[in-house]
């Protein structure tokens, strides 16, 4: 067994040692074998060496075939080798074993990362009234700070100036010595404005004296031209017909006795009453947004009609169930229905003529809005007029339907078929009611626009060579026609860029780069585009919200958020 496995070893140490020297010749070196350890049943096999050069960063360490170290071997660069044994003197001569060639390190160069804090404002802009109010200063002491000319966010203005926070805080240290001083103005400042609103009546008064004092000088805003048109003027009528109704079904009512009459005198109280509240709500809705209600007071309507709808189920409909139920339990004779008759047909005449208007107001406001007149009707898109279309609806099927439970009770005899009218002008302003308060609370939840019109808002988007893709759309109505449209945009950086490299002068903007030499240079060049190419991603919104508001008149919001 052991003579064949020695046997079996000298016959691969005589392959290796052909090998190692074959690939030597190959490569034109001395080679002086090859160092290997292997086992083979037990067993350690050396390859016969007598030295194994391997090769450090800056010295090499000379093996022999005993496994013991001679020593260090240096390279090339002009270290000594030293000798183990008397082969190693008679190779002095030769070349090294293995040249050591030079090591290359590329060395990467990166700006030192700039700690800001968690509150860095050093580089804010600030506007001149932020400055005066904040600061307590005087547009004086602005005068000799730095002006920037920045982008307006405001469609009416192109660009207006803002002053870096920084100069305007060391100018505030200036004006008042300290920030003790500063704290100090401020709190008074704070307390004078509490002591201002707390005298708010008395310097309101003062204020409409100097207005009457300034006379017409200046043009004041009234809310009387919203009843001089459209929905303003359709409520103004209906209020007044309603009103005259009321006065004489209450007349024939007391007269007669009839459950008809009551309820029918009940129904047109609700409607006037109800649209008093409309005649509000339109009031209030046209009132210019302030700084408590950015978006306005357009929702005052859709309020004002959810309210109504209260009303008519709890006026209309719950009285006249109740006369209705009384009627059948304890009926009463009915006295003449003669003038019942005629002030009925005269409320026929009066709510016909005011839902004929009601008709045409819809019918154009949905022409010009391209849509049906149900659908027009169904989404509230004018939730004033649409209450005095269904109010009238409602009277003129209400005055019908008494004027039939009327006559069969005058042809009967039976006064069960007048509380049955009652009951059915009740049933009729209960689904008017439930109607007026369904889609106005849908109104009044923020529902989308309908989804053609917000395809089209998203293709004008995607068309646009700057848009990557556009994600999370969403467009609100907020009635009366306003739409706010939201959606996050991921702008092509390339396009952007070249937006920019096209307003600029190629020549110069290669002679700049040329002459870059150092890091510092580099940063300064780099900062300086950036933020004009960031300056030209926000006018590059900019323009994407003017136009949707042009080619979408109905869009009065638009917020672009920056993927």
């Amino acid at each position: 067994m052991m003579p064949a496995l020695v046997a079996r070893g000298r016959g691969w140490r005589c392959l290796c040692r052909l090998y190692v020297r074959s690939q030597a010749a190959q490569l034109g070196r001395a080679c002086h074998g090859w160092q290997g350890s292997m086992k083979c049943g037990g067993l350690s096999h050396l390859l016969p060496c007598s030295r194994l050069p391997i090769q450090s960063l800056s010295q090499v360490r000379v093996y022999t075939s005993d496994g013991q170290k001679k020593g260090p071997v240096s390279g090339p660069e002009g270290t000594v080798h030293k000798a183990g044994t008397a082969r190693d003197a008679s190779s002095a001569g030769q070349k090294p074993l293995l040249l050591q060639e030079p090591i290359q390190v590329k060395v990467k160069a990166v700006l030192k990362k700039r700690e800001y804090g968690p509150k860095y404002m050093q580089n804010n802009f600030i506007t001149g009234v932020r400055a005066i109010n904040e600061f307590c200063l005087k547009s004086s002491d602005l005068e000799q700070l730095r002006k920037i000319r920045r982008r307006s966010p405001h469609d009416d203005t192109e660009a207006f100036t803002v002053f870096l926070r920084s100069d305007v805080e060391a100018k505030s240290r200036e004006v008042w010595g300290s920030p003790e001083a500063l704290a100090r103005e401020r709190k008074r400042r704070k307390e004078a404005e509490i002591e201002y609103r707390e005298n708010l009546f008395r310097n309101q008064k003062l204020l409409n004296e100097f207005q009457e004092f300034l006379g017409d000088t200046k043009p004041r805003s009234s809310t009387a031209s919203v009843f001089l048109k459209g929905p303003g003027t359709v409520v103004m009528v209906a209020i007044c017909i309603n009103g005259l109704n009321f006065f004489f079904k209450l007349l024939a009512w007391v007269y007669t006795g009839s459950a008809s009459m009551f309820s029918e005198a009940i129904h047109s109280l609700a409607d006037t009453c109800n649209q008093a509240l409309l005649a509000l709500g339109i009031s209030q809705s046209a009132r210019t947004p302030d700084p408590s209600h950015p978006y306005g007071f357009t929702n005052m309507r859709y309020i004002a009609s959810l309210i109504s709808g209260v009303g008519i189920f709890m006026m209309g409909a719950g009285l006249s169930w109740y006369h209705g139920i009384i009627g059948l339990l304890h009926p009463q004779p009915i006295e003449s229905l003669f003038w019942a008759y005629c002030i009925l047909a005269g409320s026929l005449v009066s709510e016909g003529a005011t839902l004929f208007i009601a008709i045409n107001e819809i019918r154009n406001s949905a022409r010009a809005k391209g849509l049906p007149f149900y659908q027009y009707v169904r989404l509230s898109r004018d939730p004033s007029t649409n209450v005095v279309l269904l109010e009238d609806a409602a009277a003129v099927l209400g005055v019908i339907l008494a004027s039939t439970c009327m006559g069969l009770t005058s042809l009967t005899g039976n006064p069960y078929y007048d509380s049955l009218g009652s009951l059915g002008v009740g049933t009729l302003l209960g689904a008017v009611s439930a109607f007026l308060i369904y889609t106005n609370t849908e109104a009044l939840l923020g529902r989308s626009i309908h989804p053609e019109q917000l395809q089209r808002l998203t293709e004008l988007l995607e068309s646009d060579p700057a848009v990557r893709a556009i994600h999370d759309v969403k467009a609100t109505d907020l009635g009366l026609s306003k739409v706010r449209f939201k959606a996050e945009v991921d702008f092509d950086g390339r396009v952007v860029t070249r937006s920019y490299l096209e307003k600029q002068d190629i020549e110069q903007l290669l002679q700049e780069i040329q002459q870059v030499k150092t890091l510092e240079e580099l940063e300064a060049f780099m900062l300086k585009h950036g933020e004009n190419i960031i300056d030209t991603l926000g006018a590059e919104v900019d323009r994407l919200e003017k136009e949707l508001k042009q080619r979408n008149p109905d869009v009065r919001h638009v917020d672009l958020e920056i993927l």
